[in-house]
């Protein structure tokens, strides 16, 4: 069964920054509007919006889709964890793919905050709210690599500056079909949920970018040309969700195992059923930045997890 929702709509009173005339209007806080609004749950005059701060007329028709609340606080469980780096202040922690990173509706438990939780004996920041307790940023369920958790508010502000500000250093090692040319280069795209589909993002036209869309940069280079396939490595220079693999994809150069974005070449398919791969080949590899309580530039890498090792080795012959 589907997620039950609940439909708040009507006409905008005041007019002024979409997320404040938004609140006044339905009783919800601006914090949940600008999370629905994430989500692609919120739209003005029958259009998807994405951007709080654009302004809005009075009179505006609006429609809001409320999802009914999950569990709201997170429970520890005792899941095995590898800790890459960890102190008073935060945590680095190897996620592996098939983990969820917090709990939400479809996955309430079984995350990556629940072993936290237990791991860190409750010391997360609490600005995540209850539910994402000292989650700074997220990588997709399929995505295995480096996440840095905040275990304290100090620690999770500035993180957030860093993110907010693009300063984060972050490195994604991914399989994509065919051969990029040239072998190195640049995807600018505006990246916005899609229409069509509340679960997957797209790519928006220049003209909508900011009314709905987010710029998003992403610089990648050729590290091995493989059978039918190429190892990349993805720098990047904003942060959406999925951007590595929209951004590839629209390249021409979908990842191999990507069930959203884009179709292994035919002649690859038997290799990955062979091998069993069934998710995205993207890899976290690297993560850096400023260490918000010391101010010493830290940086950590994750080698290649054994799945996407094991690929890269049968698309060399």
């Amino acid at each position: 069964m589907g997620v039950v929702t609940n439909i708040i709509e009507g006409e905008v009173a005041n007019g002024g920054r979409i997320d404040k005339a938004l609140a006044e209007v339905s009783g919800l806080s601006r914090e949940r509007i600008k999370a629905l609004m994430g989500e692609g749950r919120i739209s003005l005059a029958g259009k998807p919006v994405a951007q709080a701060s654009l302004k809005v007329e009075p009179g505006t028709r609006f429609a809001i889709d409320v999802p009914e609340a999950a569990p709201a606080e997170a429970v520890a469980q005792d899941i095995p964890l590898v800790v890459v780096y960890e102190d008073d202040h935060l945590i680095i922690v190897d996620k592996p793919a098939g983990l969820v990173v917090h709990p939400a509706a479809g996955n309430l438990d079984g995350t990556l905050v629940n072993a936290l939780l237990h791991h860190c004996r409750g010391q997360l920041s609490g600005i995540g709210g209850v539910a994402r307790p000292g989650i700074v940023h997220r990588i997709d369920k399929d995505t295995s690599g480096l996440l840095v958790v905040a275990k304290t508010d100090k620690a999770h502000e500035g993180l957030a500056v860093q993110f907010a500000d693009h300063s984060i250093e972050r490195a994604y090692h991914a399989v994509v079909g065919g051969r990029p040319v040239p072998v190195a280069g640049t995807v600018r795209g505006a990246i916005a949920r899609s229409v069509h589909d509340r679960k997957k993002m797209a790519l928006v036209e220049a003209r909508d970018e900011g009314r709905r869309g987010k710029h998003a940069i992403t610089h990648f280079r050729t590290l091995e040309a493989l059978r039918g396939a190429t190892l990349v490595e993805c720098r990047l220079e904003t942060g959406r969700t999925h951007q590595v693999r929209v951004h590839m994809a629209s390249i021409g150069h979908a990842l191999l195992g990507d069930p959203v974005y884009g179709r292994t070449p035919s002649p690859l398919r038997p290799s990955l059923q062979r091998l069993g791969f069934s998710r995205q080949a993207l890899h976290a590899a690297e993560l850096g930045f400023v260490h918000p309580v010391s101010k010493e530039r830290v940086h950590f890498a994750s080698p290649l997890p054994d799945d996407m090792r094991t690929l890269i080795d049968e698309l060399r012959h």
